[in-house]
């Protein structure tokens, strides 16, 4: 089985080949390829991938290329998880906003946007890429604004599943607070990617007991203490937003912290520094207790999961079933079929199949319908381009809805992001 990381120059890479070497029971690589046009960085982190693998007994193949061609020929999946203009565009998309009173942040509101703008045309030439060397490989999307690429991925015909660590995230922490095993723990898991509600919490399956009104009860103030939300909205509503929603829930109080204290962009810039000059340690050779705070906890065994249901196998949990982004396809009956959700599907040779959802609650309802409109805009903006198209996808978005801060907003986006649009 031979897998290709586009973008495995990402500091990001060692967890995901922690993953593979303790997982690989699971999905039997044996061949990795990392593809990355950063030489630099590759051959750190491809250095550190190999150690990891020998420590491990994992006797795949890793190899390192800035070849993108050459690198998923004949691979089953391509796991893409890249960053458009690297922290420097992000530090960007986190600050610029700001001058206008509103979120600055890589994956919602005007920064996300700009990403979005930036990453969509890049993916589709790197699938296309795959697709006329290796029509049958799957792409597994990492790449943020996770639903909107998906879509752009889909929407062209490609073999794609999106994929995002909060819902494992929460199924790892809920699963410790139950003292069970996480296969054992179902998420009703609702919404967009990045736009999500837990709205029950089941033991043994999608049929199973619905024991979130316990952990509201018992560990309410510690979800909400890691949500960095108070612990009455979760009450009052009874379910678990996730990280994302504080934007919306929280917005003013949420842009006046962030400008007043350095962008995350920052201190991942920082961070990243102190992880390459640890990877390029010969002697080390696991992945070190600082890439626990650059993000993307359990991406590993998410990534692992779902590229063994694709490839014919089963998730090494033991539950045919994983959240990913997909086609809607009447799971939420008030979106459009092919608008992209993220929620629990059955994982299998043909993809990913969205299990029933309950009827959702018009409050969250609305803030879905309208953020899908805002997609819906923000894909037609990147794949056309153009300052008014840019412009209605800001003026629909429920962060931004005001004339006057979407025009400004339009403004600053194009002169920041200009070296990464073609039309500008």
């Amino acid at each position: 089985m031979k897998l290709a990381v586009v973008g495995g120059g990402s500091t990001y890479t060692p967890e995901l080949i922690d993953g593979f070497a303790r997982m690989r029971d699971t999905l039997p690589i044996t061949e990795l390829v990392l593809v990355d046009p950063a030489a630099d960085r590759l051959e750190l982190v491809g250095g550190l991938a190999r150690r990891i693998f020998a420590r491990q007994g994992h006797d795949g193949r890793i190899v390192t290329t800035g070849d993108l061609d050459s690198g998923v020929e004949g691979a089953d999946a391509v796991l893409l998880q890249l960053r458009v203009g690297g922290q420097a565009a992000r530090d960007q998309d986190e600050t610029w906003p700001l001058e206008c009173g509103c979120v600055g942040q890589e994956t919602t509101g005007a920064g996300g946007l700009a990403k979005a703008l930036r990453t969509v045309p890049v993916v589709l030439d790197i699938a296309e890429r795959v697709r006329r060397g290796n029509p049958d490989a799957w792409i597994i999307d990492f790449t943020n604004p996770v639903g909107i690429v998906t879509r752009a991925l889909l929407q062209a015909g490609h073999k794609a599943v999106g994929l995002c660590n909060v819902a494992i995230g929460f199924q790892r922490k809920f699963a410790r607070f139950l003292g069970v095993d996480p296969s054992d723990v179902h998420l009703d898991h609702v919404g967009l990617n990045h736009l999500t509600w837990e709205i029950a919490v089941r033991l043994g399956g999608p049929q199973g007991e619905n024991v979130l009104p316990r952990l509201l009860a018992e560990h309410g103030a510690a979800l909400a203490d890691d949500l960095r939300l108070p612990s009455a909205p979760m009450d009052r509503l009874g379910v678990v937003p996730s990280y994302y929603l504080r934007y919306f829930y929280a917005h003013d109080e949420v842009v006046r912290e962030l400008g007043s204290k350095p962008s995350r962009a920052a201190e991942v810039a920082a961070m990243e520094r102190e992880l390459l000059a640890m990877y390029g340690d010969p002697t080390l050779d696991e992945k070190p207790a600082l890439l626990g705070k650059r993000g993307g906890a359990f991406y590993s065994e998410a990534a692992v999961d779902l590229a063994a249901g694709l490839l014919g196998g089963r998730p090494g949990a033991g539950s045919p079933y994983q959240v990913v982004n997909t086609y809607n396809n009447g799971t939420l009956p008030f979106l459009p079929d092919d608008a992209v959700v993220e929620v629990q599907a059955a994982i299998g040779a043909r993809g990913a199949a969205p299990l029933p959802v309950a009827a959702v609650d018009p409050l969250y309802a609305g803030l879905i319908s309208h953020v899908t409109a805002y997609e819906d805009l923000a894909l037609e903006a990147a794949l056309r381009g153009g300052r008014d198209r840019v412009f209605k996808a800001l003026l629909a978005h429920p962060l931004v809805g005001q004339y006057t801060l979407a025009d400004g907003l339009t403004d600053r986006l194009i002169a920041h992001n200009r070296e990464h649009l073609a039309w500008a």
